[in-house]
């Protein structure tokens, strides 16, 4: 991933554009299906359920990938916390989102020593959620 800078540090997700895009076209196809006469109206008429079908399909993905990312801030936030209430350190540079995400069901005897060896040998998620001894369960994940 490149690194952010002001150049490149705006997003432009699909749901911005490409969504209004189809609840426009839906919304202005129906409109005017509904003045055309019966015979020309059919194949327009006959693409609006396709059409609503996918602007509502994205407008899943996208509420389900935003949940997931506000979430994940969340978790790196609360367990950066942690970190320091424990230690009185910020979290070991060099971990990786997917680390933090794995360490926050380490208990607070174990976490600062996981979050060092992770950081360190460079565990992978599954690998830190195995050295896990004491487990801690996160039951408001949504």
């Amino acid at each position: 991933m490149n690194a952010q800078s002001y150049a490149n540090h705006r997003r432009y997700p699909l749901q911005r554009y490409v969504l209004p895009t189809v609840l426009f076209l839906i919304f202005g196809g129906a409109i005017f299906a509904w003045k055309l006469p019966e015979t020309l109206g059919d194949g327009i008429r006959g693409m609006l359920p396709a059409m609503i079908g996918f602007g509502m399909l994205l407008q899943w993905f996208y509420t389900r990938v935003m949940v997931n990312r506000v979430q994940d801030r969340a978790i790196r936030a609360e367990e950066g916390f942690r970190h320091y209430a424990l230690t009185g350190k910020p979290l070991p540079t060099g971990l990786t989102l997917r680390q933090i995400i794995s360490l926050r069901f380490a208990s607070d005897g174990e976490f600062p020593a996981l979050a060092l060896q992770a950081a360190a040998e460079r565990l992978s998620g599954e690998a830190i959620k195995k050295n896990i001894k004491e487990w801690r369960p996160d039951n408001h994940r949504a």
